[in-house]
Formats: structure tokens, sequence, C-alpha cells
């Protein structure tokens, strides 16, 4: 998928406001009878710097890209609507942080009409679209390489199926800080005799909390908890991190040796798949512009 509008754009210092030119259009290039005008040319510049992006010649290749891709859209059947259209840029703005008329205020002041970003959003679409249905099916990932690849990653560290409780010591506005929770919580590891007492334990702190977490496989924690839960036995408990809810332990109520590649092969398997998907993707779009007669005026 084609970058819709950079990172680059929140905190930026707005240009001066000004209208959008408005003059005689030339058709630069037509793709399959589809004109790009010169407009269009400088249009794609100005949303690209504000992506902190150039390159005429890139910005001519993204509109062909897009005339293509709308192009197929239309030959297999896919519609995009308005309101489709409408409904990614508001996501749009919501990733940026913005409200949907703080975007259009943006690229207005930096002389982008809004139908330039609306026409990236609109090729996008279709080409997801795409990519979901003709593309989709020309991908293959072995799943024999993807067996042998997760049996290749397991370590001793993450051979481990285990049963674990959480104790997480809340951080609430108007409570103790965090460095208060952190010490609380080492006091209660310090005191913690195993997890049939875990709960009872807790009653003595204020907005501590204990909840089962059930059956993981140390595959499915990053690398640092896994090697942490590792070298713990049953009853053991690890040292308080901080989250975003609080301060959070992890209490081993059962410990088993398991080489169960079922969450490493599922990593894997997105992983090869996203790849193999792009190139294929890639691959799609190059055919279309091999088949395609573009014409540059």
């Amino acid at each position: 998928m084609h970058r819709v509008v950079g990172a680059a754009l929140v905190g930026m210092t707005l240009l001066m406001a000004g209208a959008v030119p408005s003059f005689a259009a030339t058709v630069r290039i037509t793709v399959n009878g589809t004109p790009i005008t010169d407009v269009q040319i400088q249009q794609r510049l100005a949303l690209m710097k504000i992506e902190n992006r150039s390159g005429e010649k890139a910005a001519e290749d993204e509109l062909i890209n897009e005339a293509l891709e709308m192009q197929e859209a239309k030959r297999i059947g896919f519609t995009i609507t308005d309101a489709d259209v409408s409904d990614a840029e508001l996501q749009l703005a919501r990733q940026l942080k913005l409200s949907q008329s703080n975007l259009e205020r943006v690229l207005t002041d930096h002389g982008v009409a809004l139908a330039t970003l609306k026409d990236r959003l609109r090729a996008n679409l279709a080409w997801g679209k795409i990519q979901a249905t003709a593309v989709s099916a020309r991908v293959t990932v072995s799943e024999a390489d993807v067996d042998k690849e997760a049996k290749a990653e397991l370590t001793p560290t993450n051979s481990y199926d285990y049963i674990l409780k959480e104790v997480l010591f809340l951080t609430v506005q108007g409570g103790p800080s965090v460095s208060a929770r952190t010490a609380q919580a080492n006091a209660y590891r310090a005191k913690f005799q195993g997890c049939s007492t875990a709960v009872q334990e807790s009653l003595g702190y204020t907005d501590a909390a204990v909840r089962d977490i059930g059956r993981r496989h140390a595959t499915q924690f990053p690398d640092a908890i896994a090697s942490e839960l590792a070298q713990l036995n049953v009853g053991g408990i690890t040292k308080p991190r901080v989250t975003e809810s609080g301060v959070q332990m992890l209490a081993v109520c059962s410990k088993e040796v398991s080489t169960d590649t079922t969450y490493l092969a599922d990593k894997i398997r997105q992983t090869q798949g996203n790849g193999a998907l792009k190139g294929a993707a890639d691959k799609y779009l190059a055919e279309l512009k091999a088949k395609a007669q573009i014409i540059r005026n």
C-alpha cells in the first residue's frame, strides 16, 4: 500500500495559507486512455512535500500506478464509494491525532486540494480489495518451511508451558506514585509463598488485584519475560514491571517442558505471508503496467 500522509505532517510548521491556483490543465500522461494532467502532478508533489518526499518522476509513477489500480478494480467489479473514502480519511486523521477538519485545513494551508488526498485514498482502498482477492489467491506459504523455522527458534528458555497468575498493583489518578507502588510490589514479592495464598496476601494492600491468566506458552511472551520465567520454579514470582495499568508481576503456578511451536509458527506464517503478499502484489502491478498503454506527452 502507498504511504497516505507521512508522520511528518503532525506538528509540522504550516506554510502560508492560500487557495490552490486555478489554471488550464494540460494532459502529461495517459494510462490506457486515462489522462494525468500537470495539475495532478503538481498537486501530488505538494502532498509529497508534506511527507518530506520529492521528485516529479516519483509523483508521476504514483499517479500511473493508481490509475492502473483503479482500472483493474473496475475490471474486476469493485466499487469504492464516497462514504468509503470519507471513512478512510477519518481513520487517517485519527492515526495522525488530528480531527478530520484539522487534517483538511493542514492540506489546504499547504496548497493541497482535498481531492488529491481522496484520489489517493480511493486507489489505496481499491488496491486493498484487489490484494485481498486476486493477489492473495497467488500466495502460498510452505507449511513444511514454517514448521522447520519454528522448531529452529525453540530454545531452552522458550520451551515451557505455564499456568500463571497476574498480580497487579494498580496506579490510579491521585493515588500512590509508580515508585511507591513498585516498592509495595517488591514487599509483596518478598513475602510471596505461592499461588495458593496470592489473593490472601494481596488483601493487605489497597488497589492490588490478583487474576488467573491461565495456561500460556513461553513463546507468547517477549524474550525478557520468557527468560525470567524460565529461571523460576513453581511458586516463584517475577520482578515488578511497570505497565499502563500499574505495576505487574507474574506468579508461576505450574511449569512443564513443552516444545509447542504453535505460536512461533503463527508468527512465522504471518511474516512469510505478508512478505509473499507484498511480492505478489508488486508482481501483479508490474504485469498491469507491462500490458498498459502509457503515453507521455
